[in-house]
């Protein structure tokens, strides 16, 4: 039984920072691609960051050069560090996992993905 639970999310001003956390358990694939979406009331949710097992990452241009996916391996955690924060950035974020995932480019699609945690808000003003 795969289980993610993200944390960390909060509010913050505009220019400032956030770092999201999402611990997986019971995931044991050693290829795998896991990403963090978010999703904005009225809106759909939006892939924003992937990372592969072999280091690949990809990034949507709306978080480009503000945002940082990373992961502890060891651990099966997956961090977003969110610099520069906008209010449309405001919105409850995901984190998502596949195994087996052999997709170039990374997908960032939510059609990509088998496990999704609750999600955890996030409030830029």
């Amino acid at each position: 039984h795969v289980q993610q639970v993200e944390s960390g999310g909060g509010s913050a001003q505009a220019g400032g920072s956030l770092k999201l956390t999402c611990q997986a358990s019971g995931f044991s694939y050693s290829v795998y691609c896991m990403a963090w979406f978010r999703q904005a009331p009225g809106k759909s949710r939006e892939g924003i960051a992937a990372l592969h097992a072999e280091g690949d990452i990809r990034y949507s241009d709306s978080v480009k050069g503000r945002f940082t996916i990373s992961e502890d391996a060891a651990k099966r955690t997956l961090y977003l560090q969110m610099d520069s924060l906008k209010p449309e950035d405001t919105a409850t974020y995901y984190c998502a996992a596949v195994g087996l995932c052999y997709d170039d480019p990374l997908p960032l699609g939510v059609d990509g993905y088998l496990y999704w945690g609750q999600g955890t808000q996030v409030t830029v003003s």
